[in-house]
């Protein structure tokens, strides 16, 4: 009648092999995008700070005098 020779079981195989096939897909999909994103744990690296950000820090520690803080500000 239904043609699938296991009776009522041949639907229901039908119905697990196309799910878990689908949830394959999806999965599949889903680490490749995250795979593509970078780290996969949410967690990103540190921002490393620009030459900038070091100068100014470097100048309120007073490594650096102002007319040293001018003229590389000046080159940057």
């Amino acid at each position: 009648m239904m043609g699938f020779g296991f009776g009522g079981f041949g639907i229901i195989f039908m119905v697990l092999f196309w799910g878990i096939l689908i949830f394959g897909g999806v999965w599949l999909a889903k680490s490749l995008i995250h795979e593509r994103q970078g780290n996969q744990s949410g967690i990103t690296a540190p921002r490393q700070p620009s030459a900038r950000e070091i100068l100014e820090q470097r100048y309120a520690r007073g490594e650096i005098s102002r007319e040293e803080y001018e003229q590389i500000k000046g080159d940057l």
